[in-house]
């Protein structure tokens, strides 16, 4: 199942990921620092989603409070606690 976020306090736009078997699979960011976050992507996939949270959860960019890492951590925060 897809799932699509629409982010807080950061450049990208919307944040789509799949949850297969507790594993975080096809992250897309829209918008956002393109090259950072299709690496940030790349590296999540095959992960586990609660691992993926404890290692994003927190980052910041800047002086925004948030950043697109901690964006989707909190994301997949709110899909794990619906299930």
């Amino acid at each position: 199942m897809t799932y699509a976020f629409k982010p807080s306090g950061v450049c990208s736009k919307k944040i789509e990921f799949d949850i297969e078997d507790g594993k975080i699979r096809n992250v897309k960011f829209t918008g956002g620092c393109n090259g950072n976050l299709k690496g940030i992507s790349q590296l999540v996939d095959g992960m586990d989603a609660r691992d993926v949270v404890a290692r994003l959860k927190g980052t910041l960019c800047g002086f925004k409070g948030t950043s697109c890492p901690d964006q989707f951590a909190q994301a997949i925060e709110q899909v794990l606690q619906s299930v």
